[in-house]
């Protein structure tokens, strides 16, 4: 078998030609060790893991490295407001640098296990590789493609003329792509660091050097790294497309400047994975780790098994529903391998038949490594009535290598049980065949950990409880598009309160109690549960025993735009009140908001109006008359207006600004916002709020300032 991967340096599909033959050397760049990896981080790792076995199944012998980011590459005062993530995280857990790296370090092996991840033939660490790191950049200096600066070494990037080529980043678009502001010390913008200067009062991470005390740049490790472990040429880098600019931009750079020569053959990159149709990360919070998915009572190779449907170079679409049905079709084909193993008569072995599928199975890989295709290979070879069901398990068992989804471990159940378990499944056979089924259902509590199936006549198929898929609970909802449309429908009741929440059961029973006290009585209260756990959850669902409050379960934090749309998406009020659960109401403010909405330039009104000042920098409260912006803990409009807007912008994943960037919306269809309704309703704590660290809070306010800033900044505000 030929391999041909996708080379994101030459942008072709090329054959892999291994420099030694028989013998495949390849980097993937790891992790950076100061929190959990997510699952977007963990499809990069799949996809160094699938080309490996791969390259195993050609009968090449693999050295793979996967280095780990332990070390901290930020300024002082970065330190300081907590941006550097190995040291603020260590700061913040009351340890030191290196005890925080080395137990995130433990849980992301733990993780890749989880998936089926190979390990590494080496994981070299970062702060183990300093001295390895200085002597490339002193190489670097001799070659002239460095220069110093009061102790910071920095990489003169137009002196190497193929800087840009794997990114396709060049002159201007490669100068907005450097990461932070421009240093006065650069000789051109576009420079990065290798080596940078500890900063007075930095006591963590630093090192000696020839240019005194400093700390690497976050480039030259994986440059020093992987040139350390595999030779001065190699045959495969891989990471994700997230990588390519600068990560793997400079790389190049380095090794190549260094070296004097071409150092990867082949460049693979992973597309993304998508959650809410953004990339995955922490920052969108939109992330599932592989804890969460044990959480919702999955296996976590059911990811794997989810991502094998989609090619590597495809952007991939996340959700909880599609990793349900992934888990799904998981449990669907060990069941069968099972029958195969525990059930299949004995029967003369065909390899030649084997052969074909398996021929069929390397040529999907063989094709830039289409494993959606040689997924589809794997179960048409299931179903090959032709073959005896001893050589379609035999087959099977040979593809997994590569799929890695562990089946043989699954043809093995029955035989590594324990012999009383083995016995009590016989004796249960027997006990139906006789049709003593009492006994037969007492004997089933004696399989601790294990599960028979009956099937008909007298064969049974024992498996590993573990191993089995629960039966679905309360069906969540992965999207507001699930919930039925009525946004086209005439409106029938005069009000529907949507309230989106997440945890604190006590907070939205207060605030849905005191809804129903004083709502009128053609009022719908809608509540979207946005992922809480089970019990939150069903305590949400009680509510819905009152017929005027429908309860509806996300399995995740859909965001707070896209929450509210779903609630806007079943609304059937000609009002609208979006209402925090904080907020608890406390008189007659429904006829306030009828009032204020009633005049037909009134687009929105709520108890807490916000005037601005200075622009959009910065807004006072007020209680009364006309507003810039009404605040989103008790927020009314008219349907029709809200919906020739758009809704909610979806952008906004956090509530914070989204109602200043709603009220902004309507104003430019001419609609006002007005303060009305003080004095009937309260605010109390917004625990959601409060949980989240100082920085946590700031870091997504800013975040939603800045898009509503860009939005809406050119309109003319109210001073």
């Amino acid at each position: 078998m030929q391999l041909r991967l996708f080379n994101t340096l030459t942008r072709r599909v090329e054959p892999l030609e291994p420099l030694v033959r028989g013998e495949v050397r390849m980097y993937t760049c790891g992790p950076t060790v100061y929190r959990p990896v997510h699952l977007g981080n963990l499809r990069s790792y799949l996809l160094a893991d699938w080309l490996r076995r791969a390259c195993e199944l050609a009968g090449l012998r693999v050295t793979a490295v996967k280095n780990v980011t332990d070390v901290g590459h930020m300024r002082q005062d970065a330190v300081d407001r907590g941006e550097d993530k190995v040291i603020a995280a260590a700061l913040a857990e009351g340890k030191t640098p290196m005890q925080i790296a080395a137990a995130y370090e433990a849980a992301f092996h733990e993780d890749e296990a989880a998936l089926g991840i190979l390990p590494a033939s080496v994981n070299p660490r970062a702060t183990e590789h300093v001295p390895d790191m200085i002597r490339m950049i002193e190489r670097l200096l001799e070659r002239g493609h460095a220069y110093e600066r009061d102790g910071t070494v920095y990489y003169a990037v137009r002196s190497f003329p193929g800087y840009g080529a794997l990114s396709g980043n060049v002159q201007e678009a490669l100068r907005q792509g450097v990461r932070a502001e421009v240093d006065p010390a650069k000789r051109h913008p576009s420079d990065f660091t290798l080596w940078k200067r500890a900063e007075p009062g930095r006591i963590a991470l630093t090192w000696p050097s020839p240019w005194g005390e400093g700390y690497p740049g976050w480039h030259i490790e994986c440059s020093a790294m992987s040139t350390r472990y595999l030779g001065e040429r190699f045959d495969v880098h891989t990471g994700g497309v997230d990588n390519v600019f600068p990560h793997h931009e400079d790389e190049i750079a380095q090794s190549e400047g260094a070296l004097g020569h071409r150092v990867v053959s082949h460049w693979v990159h992973g597309q993304h994975l998508l959650a809410d149709g953004v990339k995955m990360a922490k920052s969108a919070r939109n992330t599932m780790e592989i804890r969460e998915i044990r959480d919702l009572g999955l296996d976590p190779l059911a990811f794997r098994y989810q991502c094998l449907l989609t090619r590597y170079r495809a952007r991939m679409e996340f959700t909880p529903a599609a990793l349900r049905q992934a888990a799904e079709a998981l449990d669907r084909l060990r069941q069968r391998v099972r029958m195969l193993a525990q059930l299949s008569p004995e029967a003369p072995a065909s390899p030649e038949a084997r052969e074909r599928w398996l021929r069929r199975f390397r040529e999907r890989l063989a094709d830039d490594l289409d494993l959606p295709g040689a997924l589809s290979a794997a179960h048409a070879c299931l179903g090959d009535r032709a073959m005896s069901g001893r050589d379609r398990l035999v087959a099977l068992l040979d593809m997994d290598g590569v799929l890695g989804l562990g089946l043989a471990s699954v043809s093995r159940e029955r035989d590594e049980a324990p012999g009383e378990v083995r016995e009590v499944a016989l004796q249960r056979r027997d006990a139906r065949a006789a049709r003593a089924l009492r006994a037969a259902d007492a004997l089933r509590g004696k399989l601790d950990g294990w599960r028979v199936d009956d099937l008909r006549g007298p064969r049974v198929l024992l498996s590993r409880a573990d191993r089995r898929l629960a039966r679905r609970g309360r069906r969540r909802v992965a999207s507001g598009k699930e919930l039925p449309d009525r946004r086209g429908d005439a409106p029938d009741r005069d009000w529907s309160v949507c309230v989106v929440t997440r945890e604190f059961p006590e907070d939205l029973e207060r605030c849905v109690r005191a809804v129903l006290a004083h709502a009128p009585a053609s009022t719908e209260v809608l509540v979207l549960d946005q992922g809480s756990g089970d019990a939150a959850a069903e305590r949400a669902l009680t509510l819905a025993a009152d017929p005027r409050v429908r309860v509806v379960l996300a399995d995740r934090d859909l965001g707070e735009g896209a929450g509210r749309n779903a609630l806007l998406r079943i609304a059937r009020g000609r009002s609208l009140l979006q209402l925090d659960p904080s907020v608890e109401i406390s008189g007659d403010l429904f006829a306030a908001l009828d009032a204020a909405l009633a005049a037909e330039d009134v687009g929105v009104a709520g108890p807490w109006g916000l005037r601005a000042v200075d622009g959009l920098k910065r807004f006072d409260e007020v209680a009364a008359g006309e507003v810039d912006a009404v605040q989103g803990h008790c927020f009314a409009t008219r349907r029709d207006p809200l919906l020739a807007i758009g809704g909610f912008d979806e952008r906004y994943r956090f509530y914070r600004n989204l109602d200043i960037a709603t009220s902004l919306a309507l104003r430019e269809v001419g609609l006002r916002a007005v303060a009305a309704g003080a004095g009937a309703a309260a605010r109390h704590a917004h625990r959601g709020w409060e949980r989240l660290a100082e920085d946590e809070r700031a870091k997504r306010s800013r975040r939603n300032h800045d898009r509503m800033v860009r939005r809406f900044g050119g309109a003319a505000a109210r001073s």
